[in-house]
């Protein structure tokens, strides 16, 4: 081996590392945040998957003849109570589930860390109001809160998804603003503010990409519980119109015959659980790995 090539191996073994590679290679020896990432890469190929191989007409296409049928090789979710195919109508509602958690977090995200930014890098009196209004609106129960959203503006999938991601900012906008007032003191900061930057460009361009750690790993946390709340809201009633097969609304559908046919809601209940305790485990890997006391 030439000299050159042993001297990029002892690079790539023992230089420093960037500070993304160095988050990834601790994620990567976390066994829970793995199988959690695993998990969800798995569910998203099934997403696409159906997209090309499952229809809206089969998911919903009724056969009495097949009513109740338990699971087989034919039917191997079994079948529920209009004849339809569990399996799957399973299958077709992770893209509900999954537009709905992605969305609803993804509205929190921008509306919560666009407050949480002006609450926290200026402070003073609109910091305040902007906190107590925060608070009042965070005292709402989040599914109280979605279900008179859906009740007032309508109940479909895009409505389903602003009526979680609303009861979701105050959460973000206390972590954005937690994070900018802990960076708003450092020097790149003031520097930033004697060349001439304007506060509102620093607070974009320098406050937030410093302080995005702990936004990341709550967006991830969060996720599972957007799942969640759209399945609890579509279990209720309140979710997208049947008979699409969202999970929650599967779940709903065989509550009557959980004695009988105690599988059409014990495989869309499994999918729920699945999903969340994967974004809880991607939550739980992100923390430790963007967490800076862990470097030292």
């Amino acid at each position: 081996m030439s000299r050159k090539s042993k001297r990029d191996l002892i690079s790539r073994k023992y230089g420093k590392r960037g500070p993304f590679t160095e988050s990834w290679v601790r994620m990567r020896s976390n066994p829970g945040a793995v199988i959690g990432l695993v998990i969800l890469v798995i569910l998203m190929l099934v997403m696409v998957f159906s997209f090309f191989f499952i229809s809206y007409e089969q998911v919903t296409a009724m056969d009495p003849a097949s009513r109740f049928q338990p699971p087989s090789a034919e039917h191997p979710f079994g079948t529920d109570d209009m004849g339809r195919d569990l399996f799957l109508r399973v299958l077709y509602g992770i893209r509900y589930s999954m537009a709905v958690g992605f969305g609803a977090i993804a509205l929190a995200v921008v509306i919560g860390t666009f407050l949480g930014i002006i609450s926290g890098f200026y402070g003073g009196t609109l910091d305040s109001i902007l906190m107590r209004a925060l608070d009042i609106w965070a005292s709402i129960p989040a599914l109280l809160l979605g279900m008179v959203i859906v009740t007032v503006l309508g109940n479909n999938l895009v409505i389903l998804m602003c009526a979680i991601g609303i009861t979701a900012v105050p959460g973000f906008a206390r972590i954005t603003r937690a994070g900018v007032i802990t960076v708003k003191s450092e020097e790149y900061i003031e520097a930033s503010r004697a060349i001439g930057m304007t506060s509102f460009r620093t607070a974009f361009t320098q406050a937030l990409p410093n302080s995005l750690s702990p936004l990341i790993v709550t967006v991830t946390a969060r996720i599972g519980t957007a799942i969640l709340e759209a399945s609890s809201l579509s279990f209720l009633g309140f979710g997208v119109p049947v008979p699409t097969p969202e999970w929650g609304a599967l779940v709903s559908a065989g509550r009557n015959y959980l004695r009988t046919a105690s599988h059409i809601t014990l495989f869309p209940g499994l999918f729920i659980m699945i999903t969340v305790f994967a974004c809880s485990l991607l939550g739980d890997g992100l923390r430790d790995a963007l967490d800076p006391r862990l470097k030292q």
